[in-house]
């Protein structure tokens, strides 16, 4: 089972042999012992990203593995377990990206989209306890997000932010799962996991609830029209 660790800023989710799967900076298929979430601190501009891991994870005592980097604080990590699955997340919405859908995106107050780093994002560290291929990993990882959104836009009006990240992991030394989709026992698991990491992460932050998308200070609002055809 996928253990959890925080100490310095730093939250570790680590499996002996895990293969990882990540949207980080370097994102990509990685073995590692660990994956990581880092706090950052408040104006971080650092962009030696690679550097910055290896120095922030060496001062907490933890070999370098896929890393997350966030303004939320460690002390705001919440772990949920189901099953197979273990879930680490923190969760800010400073910057929330938001979709409307119909006509609210017709009337849509357009945001310019802005490249720079926000204090806000939802990270999500995510190992399963089971043998899962580079293609079911891939699904497990569409599987988080999809839960992710399905969350966030249930609580807080917005399916996320325009800098979440996810890194998922497998064992793959155990028991060995096909698939990891929404009515699999992985997906099963790894969507009630996210839900609850995520809910238990905001309410550890925001004692009122999380802000609507309209208080935050950064954030998007994509409301753009796309030319719809059949193929």
């Amino acid at each position: 089972m996928f253990e959890t660790t925080r100490r310095d800023g730093v939250a570790q989710l680590r499996q002996a042999g895990a293969r990882w799967l990540s949207t980080a900076w370097d994102g990509g298929y990685v073995e590692a012992e660990a994956a990581y979430n880092v706090t950052v601190p408040t104006g971080f501009d650092r962009i030696d990203l690679d550097a910055y891991r290896e120095e922030r994870l060496a001062a907490a005592g933890f070999p370098v593995g896929p890393t997350l980097l966030t303004g939320v604080e460690m002390v705001h990590a919440r772990v949920a377990t189901s099953g197979p699955v273990t879930v680490l997340s923190t969760a800010g919405l400073s910057n929330p990206a938001v979709l409307p859908v119909g006509d609210e995106a017709a009337s849509a107050d357009e945001t310019d989209a802005d490249s720079g780093w926000r204090p806000g994002t939802v990270n999500l560290l995510v190992g399963v306890d089971r043998a899962l291929s580079d293609g079911a990993l891939a699904t497990l990882l569409a599987t988080a997000v999809e839960a992710k959104a399905a969350t966030l836009c249930s609580v807080a009006d917005a399916p996320g932010t325009t800098s979440d990240a996810v890194v998922v992991g497998t064992n793959p030394s155990a028991e060995r799962a096909e698939f990891a989709g929404s009515a699999t026992e992985v997906g099963v698991a790894a969507r009630a996991c996210v839900r609850d990491a995520v809910v238990a992460s905001l309410r550890s932050r925001y004692d009122d609830g999380p802000p609507a998308p309209a208080d935050a200070e950064y954030g998007v609002v994509t409301d753009r029209q796309s030319d719809v055809r059949a193929p």
